[in-house]
């Protein structure tokens, strides 16, 4: 099955300014991404880092969605010795520290695809073996392999 790991800007992307194209676009997919994992067409995983991340976010609706979405997780991916030496090692290739964390959780756990809003971030991800993409990019990449 494939393995998803969404980042905390995915996540986040329904609470977003829906008045630009590109945000309501991207919503739709995190929406049927997030639906498609409900029917376990998809292993989502999740991190210690997400929980993290989300248990700082200052609006309690938000958190408590993502809180929501992060219990249907097939995996959780905790932050080891390891995990923390990957992140210093894409660090070193551009990556903000969080994102590195991120990044190498879900390589970890041998995620098929990373799925983020943050252009800069795929951008930098662009040599990884693990698909980085946008959710809109991954629906139509999902959807691309479906016979009908």
């Amino acid at each position: 099955m494939t393995k998803v790991y969404l980042d905390t800007s995915t996540y986040n992307r329904p609470f977003d300014d829906q008045t630009q194209p590109k945000i309501f676009l991207e919503t739709q997919a995190v929406i049927i991404i997030l639906q498609m994992v409900e029917v376990k067409a998809f292993e989502l995983i999740s991190s210690f880092v997400l929980e993290y991340e989300n248990s700082r976010n200052p609006y309690p609706i938000k958190q408590e969605a993502m809180n929501r979405y992060l219990q249907l997780a097939d995996l959780r991916q905790e932050v080891d010795e390891a995990i923390r030496k990957r992140a210093e090692e894409l660090e070193k290739d551009g990556l903000k520290a969080i994102d590195a964390l991120h990044v190498a959780c879900a390589e970890a756990v041998n995620s098929d695809y990373f799925i983020t809003c943050d252009k800069r971030l795929i951008n930098r991800c662009s040599k990884l073996t693990m698909k980085v993409m946008n959710p809109a990019n991954f629906v139509l990449e999902m959807s691309s392999d479906d016979p009908s």
